[in-house]
């Protein structure tokens, strides 16, 4: 699935379809650094564009490979699922228009893959005019025992 979301307060969302967690809570200094953000039930991913920004969703059977190379940030967590449904939507969003994907009841491992983050940063506002500037997620879910948040590659952006 091929999405384009509006990354309000530099932000997307992943909750459970009927999720009551508030990922306010769970922006603390370290998920902020980290980009990635989680509760029980729902995963907020941090970007670095205020604006649009393009999310490819893959529902996995299996972990997937490891092809940080491709990407300049990359990180994991977990949820449950207990509706077998996950709303991704912009934080400000309206929840009911959200996109939905299905996949298995119980706890699933997200991992999150951002990429063209130096183009979208310096272009900051304008970085949704298009697709070569846009920032990219890659939104990776599959079935897995419940484990700790961790960063498997940190953005390191150059100091202009």
């Amino acid at each position: 699935m091929d999405l384009e979301l509006f990354a309000d307060y530099h932000q997307i969302h992943l909750i459970d379809d009927g999720s009551t967690s508030d990922l306010g809570e769970a922006w603390t200094g370290e998920a902020s650094v980290d980009r990635l953000a989680v509760a029980a039930d729902a995963i907020a991913v941090g970007t670095s564009v205020n604006v649009t920004v393009a999310v490819r969703v893959e529902v996995l059977d299996a972990p997937p490979a490891d092809d940080f190379a491709d990407f300049d940030h990359v990180v994991e967590g977990s949820m449950q699922v207990p509706s077998g449904r996950i709303v991704i939507m912009g934080c400000t969003d309206y929840e009911p228009d959200a996109a939905r994907f299905r996949v298995p009841v119980g706890p699933v491992r997200v991992r999150v893959a951002s990429s063209n983050l130096a183009e979208a940063e310096r272009l900051g506002l304008d970085s949704d005019e298009a697709q070569q500037t846009m920032e990219r997620l890659r939104v990776q879910v599959w079935p897995a025992p419940t484990g700790e948040p961790v960063v498997l590659k940190r953005w390191k952006p150059s100091v202009a």
